[in-house]
């Protein structure tokens, strides 16, 4: 027996420190939702069931949907979702900035709640963050499989591309693409202020302006009609191109 009196010479009783554990990577998830019932169910299950490296928060923002949208999220009883929503809908960019500022994470990526694009990819992503090769990284369509894509939404996101390309000086490929996964220390300053499908243009421009380096990893797609949901409409070009030109002459970024 270990004698407790302290002048008695007696080894010290006192346990040694249990080391830190060391705190696994969180990768945020935003998933904007908008009359999805028909998919949102299934890649919901897709994105809490994968295997990563990573720990996973689940950030759906519900942006007004007058279908069973919300009741769907509700009814997933998994602690890493996280359900916020809009009454009214506001478009894709609102529901993301609502996504950033609940983020919790230290990489951040936005999984639209169709079937366009499978997050089985982010392991690709993911690896050059996670080895500190790249801040950024884009899964790229161009470079992978656009199964499916119409011709005219082809050529869009190419001339979308092209446009970018010209006026930042840059060589990424699809500018467009859902999969911008960063870290999320890259948007620190940064208040974004697009509320439709020009928040992806301005995304990548206002990176671009602070001399950030855009990495692109090849990811296969496959597109859905304006029949089955889709849409983005040819406004939403013509919007992107005004947001390339804004935040190119813009000084403050």
């Amino acid at each position: 027996m270990i004698d407790a009196d302290p002048t008695s010479g007696a080894p010290d009783a006192t346990p040694a420190s249990t080391p830190p554990v060391e705190r696994r990577t969180v990768l945020s998830v935003i998933m904007p939702v908008f009359n999805e019932q028909a998919t949102l169910e299934q890649i919901v299950d897709r994105v809490l069931s994968l295997d990563l490296p990573v720990d996973i928060e689940l950030l759906a923002v519900d942006d007004g949907s007058a279908d069973r949208s919300v009741e769907i999220l509700r009814g997933v009883e998994d602690p890493r979702l996280r359900v916020a929503v809009h009454q009214q809908n506001k478009g894709k960019g609102a529901a993301i900035r609502t996504g950033l500022n609940a983020a919790n994470g230290d990489i951040v990526v936005v999984q639209d709640a169709d079937l366009e694009y499978d997050p089985a990819q982010w392991s690709e992503l993911l690896v050059p963050i996670l080895n500190r090769d790249a801040d950024v990284v884009y899964g790229s369509r161009f470079l992978g499989d656009a199964s499916g894509m119409r011709w005219q939404n082809r050529w869009a996101n190419k001339g979308l591309t092209a446009m970018t390309r010209i006026l930042f000086g840059t060589g990424i490929t699809d500018m467009e693409t859902c999969y911008k996964m960063l870290r999320l220390d890259m948007l620190a300053g940064i208040s974004l202020e697009a509320n439709r499908f020009d928040i992806e243009p301005e995304i990548t421009a206002r990176l671009l302006r602070r001399g950030v380096t855009i990495h692109e990893i090849p990811i296969a797609y496959e597109a859905r009609s304006h029949d089955d949901g889709k849409k983005i409409g040819w406004r939403d070009g013509v919007a992107a191109v005004k947001t390339l030109v804004k935040w190119r002459l813009r000084r403050a970024v």
